[in-house]
């Protein structure tokens, strides 16, 4: 299939955008209503955006009528109170599927190892118009945790590791890549979460933000990553055998919220 898309993910699939001066704003998020929503860890989400402007996140391919992850409509109630975030996503000009801010838990490496997963938003995208990708700006200050990407989820030689301090900005084709979080903590971590059509709009964005996928990964012990690749291996072999004794078979994954 043919979709439009951007130069700037044609090699490496991401961009790191200039920083964004976080300290300058209030802390809007904190002020959001949250709904419980499992994704990649222990999780909460404040709907920004969302199919019917309701406060729920679910994908727009499960409603009625079903469609991709494009046009989402304002979420009165957590707008109200965080008119700067939503003029963040907005400010691209790209058309808004869905908006909202993640609440992660601390965890450790081998777990966003083994919540490593691949968004689905393009289902029932059609063929000719924008692909979705999704912006992630760090609203807390985390700077020893990590987004982490994968294009084969169990190589970890196609790992990327971006820093994640308050004000990073980062855009991923997040249906290309395997990613996660590692949050070190020990505070929950919030960022600002916006699928965006790709396009015209999209690109003077990221141009103006001189988006750049020059990242170099912070070190790791390499018995840190072997360690969390065999448990990882462990994990999914005893949760197939549990599947497989109940007739089922273990699925990729592909995050629910996706």
């Amino acid at each position: 299939m043919s979709f439009i898309t951007s130069a700037a993910f044609a090699e490496k699939g991401y961009v790191v955008l200039d920083s964004y001066d976080q300290a300058a704003d209030p802390k809007e998020w904190l002020d959001l209503e949250f709904v419980d929503w499992k994704s990649s860890g222990v999780t909460r989400f404040a709907p920004l955006a969302s199919a019917f402007g309701e406060m729920e996140c679910n994908g727009f391919w499960n409603h009625t009528p079903p469609r991709t992850d494009k046009d989402g409509v304002w979420v009165q109630a957590n707008v109200d109170v965080a008119p700067i975030l939503k003029a963040r996503a907005e400010e691209p000009g790209a058309n808004i599927g869905r908006c909202r801010v993640i609440e992660l838990q601390p965890n450790d490496y081998t777990n966003a190892i083994y919540n490593l997963h691949q968004d689905d938003n393009n289902r029932l995208n059609p063929e000719g118009t924008g692909w979705i990708v999704r912006g992630f700006f760090n609203l807390s200050d985390d700077p020893s945790s990590v987004l982490i990407l994968r294009e084969d989820r169990f190589n970890p030689d196609t790992e990327v590791r971006i820093p994640l301090p308050a004000g990073a900005q980062v855009i991923v084709d997040t249906q290309r890549f395997w990613h996660a979080v590692w949050q070190v903590g020990p505070e929950p971590r919030y960022c600002l979460i916006t699928s965006w059509e790709s396009g015209p709009e999209l690109d003077a964005y990221i141009e103006k933000y001189h988006g750049a996928s020059n990242n170099v990964n912070p070190p790791l012990d390499p018995q840190v990553i072997e360690d969390a690749q065999a448990e990882v291996r462990r994990r999914l072999a005893e949760r197939s055998a549990t599947l497989a004794s109940q007739g089922k078979k273990l699925a990729d994954p592909v995050d629910p919220e996706a």
